[in-house]
């Protein structure tokens, strides 16, 4: 997919630098349609905003650090006639909550709070009893809830994703 990732920061006499310009490294593709790209971790709130590591160099699951956040760009390819099949294995892998009754095999929830920009093209989310199509332009914002991203379409959604950790629903 390719993502352009520059990184800021400080030298050690306070000057703001360009620390990292460059394709995003951290890129996976853990299941037949979907494509993650790990852009950014921190761990605490508030973030620590020193030092010059590079907190995409990891592996990490779907939800972030507790009380920490997570920034990532997912593409979203069509998804195939049978649905997301392979989807539910990697989805309880990386520590998303899901239920084996819900209505589609990539329904899942994480402790937090989502905020989601459709980048390029269009997609479905799902809700438990609802659903809404957003396209290119569009953000949503996800508050603990089990949901979906489905592709109906023929060409790939990119999404941006920036997860903050939250308490749980009661």
């Amino acid at each position: 997919m390719g993502v352009r990732r520059i990184v800021a920061g400080h030298d050690k006499t306070g000057n703001a630098t360009i620390q990292f310009d460059s394709e995003a490294s951290n890129v996976h593709k853990p299941t037949g349609n979907i494509e993650t790209t790990l852009l950014w971790v921190t761990d605490k709130t508030p973030a620590n905003n020193e030092g010059s590591a590079d907190t995409a160099d990891q592996d990490i699951g779907i939800p972030p650090p507790p009380n920490g956040s997570i920034f990532r760009v997912v593409e979203f390819g069509p998804e195939s006639s049978q649905g997301g099949s392979d989807e539910r294995e990697y989805l309880s892998s990386v520590g998303a909550t899901q239920h084996e009754s819900a209505r589609h095999p990539s329904m899942h929830k994480t402790h937090s709070i989502d905020y989601a920009i459709i980048m390029s093209g269009e997609i479905d989310m799902l809700v438990d009893d609802d659903e809404v199509h957003v396209k290119a332009g569009d953000v949503v914002v996800q508050r603990g809830n089990n949901h979906a991203w489905v592709n109906r379409g023929t060409k790939p959604c990119k999404i941006a994703f920036v997860l903050i950790d939250s308490d749980p629903i009661t």
